[in-house]
């Protein structure tokens, strides 16, 4: 036990984020002058609500609206009946990337749990899980890498035969490393 405290306070002064579950921890800093991150987040339980077109329009609409309201552009993404993948770049005075997942699942869940209903109606459903996986990429290569894999995870669900049929991929702006 003394053991694994001792590693927990050697990963904290390396810069290793202890307050989330050990296999997703989180550096707190880059050192990399515009890094590229991927991103992936899954809805609560798994549920299968998201490659419909109300929700894909929400979500990507948010993704538009992410370099103006909290400093990060949004390149390629993928949206899954579970989970999303997208790769990000934080902009000058961006905030952390934790916050800034958090508000994007906060405001995106809040619209998605009021579509089909009246207003006066509370969404007080939790749509997405409250961890999520990043990457820090680390050249253009893994950039073409993760994406390609990424592309196809709806040909390798059975969703379609080919990537380019998916109509929940695309991208927001071009991201280079």
């Amino acid at each position: 036990m003394r053991r694994a405290a001792s590693r927990i306070a050697e990963l904290n002064t390396l810069g290793y984020n202890d307050t989330v579950h050990k296999h997703l921890r989180r550096l707190e800093r880059v050192w990399m002058d515009s890094p590229i991150y991927f991103v992936t987040a899954c809805t609560m339980r798994r549920r299968q609500i998201l490659a419909h077109d109300r929700v894909a329009h929400i979500l990507i609409e948010e993704w538009r609206d992410a370099q103006q309201r909290r400093g990060w552009a949004i390149g390629r993404y993928v949206i899954m009946p579970d989970h999303v993948h997208f790769f990000c770049r934080p902009e000058h005075d961006a905030k952390m990337l934790s916050e800034f997942v958090g508000f994007w699942k906060s405001y995106t869940s809040r619209r998605i749990n009021t579509l089909g209903k009246p207003r006066s109606t509370p969404a007080a459903t939790t749509l997405w899980q409250r961890e999520f996986f990043d990457h820090v990429l680390r050249s253009s290569e893994s950039y073409s890498e993760k994406w390609n894999y990424v592309r196809d995870n709806p040909v390798r669900a059975g969703l379609v035969a080919s990537a380019d049929d998916w109509p929940y991929a695309g991208d927001i702006e071009m991201l280079m490393l």
